[in-house]
């Protein structure tokens, strides 16, 4: 399975909201300002100073947060590997240039001169050098298209171009230990603070000439200084990349959006284009490869809508969970629209033990199904609703609680899934039982969720099943915003439908709790 659009997550910047509107002629200089803030949180996590998350008093592994830099998977023809090339100051060397792609073309500058992070000036004077030669020469071959192909496949063809020329090799190294990979991209998405769709499907979903879609981030620089990400997901949780993104989004508004440094550009070295030996048959596998992947995007609906009628705040004033209000109200979405229970994954961090990932929490429990049914049946008086929907909220919120304590079954079934599959086992029969694929065992979840938390950062991420719905959602006081994936081959699903419907429960349970309080 290509990995890059079915495991990778995208969003747009939310830095549209205050300081940097859409605005022509402002891509380098507002990329430059952002990259070097990257930069001094590159810095923070190196020199060990970045300050440790907690979850109310407790503290959380920060051990993801090695992989956010220096990062890459490698292709591998049974099982891909990932290469970490981060060091803290303490442990040593750490690699220092940066990736940037433009026009199906690779360069590599150093982001450190002398021991000094480069300048936004010095910055925005290396990607000018880069986007002139762009756009005064002819297109790269774009092998990074490559990375969107299925991974035996861009395994093989990674043995070939390796096979050509050893250049091919240190070309390869040299993007897999880069800090980050900057994607000079000449698109000039459209958005606002009520409505991402645009950005967030070319954020996911854009040109893979123009991005390494293994890299642990990618940073997406758009022609009309509109901003957005795509991040392999293996090495890291979404959180780690919010964390960034949110420090960004801060510093972009300590400084009103504008530099307030020296302007002056020390002497530097011209960025090094990568420049790959090619034959026939690599250039037929990136045709093949951006045949494929197009053809993927074309199929991909994505709706990313802001809802500005309340907030957490409102919520909370109710006595309900922010987090269990949305997923409650995506459960009735899905029944309305598809007339049963959605089976549901639901992100849970562990990362309250050593190297905690994340764990299953599935909010399609019996009592949503029940708080559904009512909903749906004339007969049902609201105090019963009522009634049903807070024995809802309270055993989603118990099930999160003990799945952040340890207490879930699926990693635990995954492990022992993959254990068997490893020693030549024969696979338990619970594995192949139709009741653990129709609960959304082996990844067949119909609804892929995650809050991404309470910051203005989101993402997207496609469906895991092609009936399915990725959904994707971040809670401020004031509004929700969601970013909601289906496949419009899909004769079931259809995203802008089941958002716009989740949209609409928010008011209607609200409603609820305003009616039994009279």
């Amino acid at each position: 399975m290509p990995s890059q659009l079915n495991v990778n997550f995208g969003g747009p910047a939310p830095y549209l909201e205050h300081y940097w509107p859409p605005k022509l002629g402002t891509q380098l200089e507002r990329g430059s300002m952002a990259t070097w803030f990257t930069l001094k949180y590159w810095e923070l996590i190196r020199s060990e100073k970045l300050a440790v998350h907690k979850a109310r008093s407790s503290p959380l592994d920060m051990s993801q947060f090695r992989n956010l830099f220096n990062t890459c998977k490698i292709p591998g023809v049974t099982r891909d590997k990932i290469c970490n090339y981060f060091r803290t100051e303490s442990e040593g060397n750490c690699p220092t240039h940066l990736i940037a792609m433009c026009r199906g073309r690779i360069f590599s500058f150093e982001a450190v001169l002398d021991g000094q992070i480069l300048s936004p000036p010095e910055i925005s004077r290396q990607l000018s050098y880069i986007q002139n030669i762009c756009r005064n020469g002819r297109d790269g071959p774009g092998v990074s298209a490559l990375t969107t192909e299925e991974r035996t496949r861009w395994a093989r063809s990674r043995e070939h171009l390796v096979s050509l020329d050893p250049q091919n090799l240190s070309h390869l190294e040299r993007i897999q230990s880069s800090l980050f990979v900057l994607s000079l991209d000449e698109e000039c998405p459209q958005g606002s603070p009520e409505d991402y769709s645009q950005i967030a499907m070319l954020a996911l979903a854009g040109d893979p000439t123009i991005r390494w879609g293994d890299k642990s981030y990618n940073f997406i620089l758009w022609r009309n200084g509109v901003f957005g990400s795509n991040c392999d997901h293996a090495p890291y949780d979404a959180m780690v990349l919010v964390a960034l993104c949110d420090y960004i989004d801060q510093s972009i508004k300590a400084c009103e959006g504008r530099w307030k440094g020296s302007s002056y550009v020390r002497e530097l070295p011209h960025p090094e284009e990568l420049v790959f030996t090619v034959d026939q048959r690599i250039i037929n596998d990136i045709a093949s490869a951006k045949a494929q992947y197009h053809s993927q995007v074309s199929d991909l609906q994505l709706a990313n809508y802001a809802f500005t009628s309340f907030g957490k705040s409102l919520v909370k004033k109710k006595k309900l969970h922010p987090d269990t209000f949305v997923q409650l109200s995506l459960q009735l979405a899905f029944y309305k629209l598809h007339g049963r229970p959605g089976c549901c994954y639901e992100t849970a961090t562990t990362r309250m033990f050593y190297h905690g990932r994340t764990e299953t929490m599935r909010p399609c429990t019996m009592e949503a199904a029940n708080w559904c049914r009512s909903m749906l049946d004339p007969a049902s008086t609201r105090a019963q609703r009522r009634e049903l929907m807070l024995k809802a909220f309270a055993k989603h919120n118990k099930l999160m609680s003990e799945c952040q304590l340890g207490k879930g079954f699926d990693r635990h079934l995954l492990g022992l899934l993959l254990i068997a599959k490893e020693q030549g086992l024969a696979v338990p029969e619970l594995y192949n039982d139709p009741a653990f694929t129709k609960s959304g065992g082996g990844g067949n979840f119909v609804l892929s969720t995650s809050l991404v938390g309470y910051t203005s950062i989101h993402g997207a991420v496609v469906p895991m099943i092609h009936d399915g719905y990725g959904f994707f959602y971040r809670i401020r006081d004031d509004r929700f915003v969601a970013a909601c994936t289906a496949w419009k081959s899909s004769p079931e699903a259809d995203a802008d439908k089941l958002l716009r419907t989740v949209f609409q429960n928010f008011h209607d349970m609200v409603d609820l709790m305003v009616s039994a309080q009279l």
